[in-house]
């Protein structure tokens, strides 16, 4: 796909920057002026995103989204939504065009609720944790494909979060993820306090306990900046289940591991879908590296990948071997490596 192609192309690889056993190498590029949309984030707090359930039964696999303001919101996969009926997650990244209604597949990321707390949803500022949100991805894509239908498997995100809570020891009257994020807050914001933003910065390739685990793309440096304090955060959960505190840090993988990854996308077949939004789906699953985009307006939007763990991949991810591209790094100014 030549957008996609294009796109990476034009990134420049950073060294990583790291926190005890998480590092991320940024990516610079994409837009350095307004993308022309609000995030979730902020249309939330300027009153013109309205998030409910679709009825007051509701409907666990879909929300109702409006946006009344006069800009497209961006919401991404994995953002976290809080209230109403129970908490939930985005399956996929969509555009929703100003002043457009539609129906937002999700999944739910709180089993033991179902009973009102608000009338509306409202942005948590979390993500779902990276190994749970990378096994909902493959199950979406798997999905997509199958039958037209963005849904996860709603057994398995139940699953990711009790086996989480267990091997964190957390517990949770309602089974929600938000309790193990609260639970280890001051874990996770250390991470995030840790890696900030890179000045140019439009991505990030992250890796864990020195080995590379996935990335995340923007077509404006000013998306990056927003989305990475819960993108991080995301990763940091995933982190400190590991974290061995009387061990030395792992270092962190070489930027040819981090290089490699990029060339491996740029590689993966990819599949166009029927957006919800705006634009299109963009879907690939090769190898062990399973990942989503949305293209819209003529570039890409978002972007992420997750280098799979051997149990997840699984039939939906193919069995080809994808061809890796080994670059020796070239400068192109501090730190940058690729």
């Amino acid at each position: 796909m030549d957008t996609l192609s294009g796109f990476l192309e034009d990134l420049k690889l950073c060294e990583a920057v790291a926190h005890r056993n998480l590092a991320v190498f940024p990516l610079l590029g994409g837009l350095d002026g307004l993308p022309g949309y609000a995030t979730l984030d902020e249309a939330a707090a300027a009153g013109t995103a309205r998030v409910t359930e679709v009825s007051a039964g509701g409907s666990v696999p879909e929300l109702s989204f409006v946006n009344e303001g006069k800009e497209a919101v961006l919401l991404l996969d994995g953002e976290e939504l809080v209230g109403a009926k129970q908490n939930r997650v985005l399956n996929l990244t969509i555009l929703v065009s100003a002043g457009a209604s539609v129906k937002i597949p999700v999944s739910c990321v709180e089993q033991g609720r179902w009973s009102y707390r608000s009338d509306r949803f409202a942005p948590s500022g979390r993500a779902f944790f990276k190994k749970g949100r990378a096994e909902k991805v493959a199950r979406v894509t798997e999905n997509l494909r199958a039958s037209g239908a963005p849904v996860a498997d709603q057994g398995q995100v139940w699953e990711e979060i009790a086996v989480k809570m267990e091997r964190m020891a957390v517990s949770s009257s309602t089974g929600a993820m938000s309790d193990l994020f609260e639970a280890r807050s001051h874990g996770v914001e250390e991470y995030v306090d840790a890696l900030a933003p890179h000045p140019g910065q439009c991505g990030a390739i992250f890796a864990i306990d020195g080995k590379v685990a996935g990335l995340e793309l923007f077509d404006a440096q000013t998306t990056l900046a927003k989305a990475l304090p819960k993108l991080i955060g995301s990763y940091a959960l995933d982190a400190l289940e590991t974290l061995a505190p009387r061990k030395r840090a792992p270092r962190p993988p070489a930027a040819m591991d981090a290089a490699a990854l990029l060339d491996r996308v740029r590689e993966a077949p990819v599949s166009l879908h029927p957006s919800l939004g705006e634009g299109s789906d963009a879907r690939f699953a090769h190898g062990n590296l399973s990942g989503a985009g949305l293209v819209a307006r003529d570039r890409v939007v978002h972007l992420l990948a997750f280098v799979m763990e051997a149990a997840s991949a699984g039939p939906g991810c193919g069995t080809g071997q994808t061809r890796i591209r080994r670059r020796r790094p070239r400068p192109e100014g501090p730190n940058i490596v690729y």
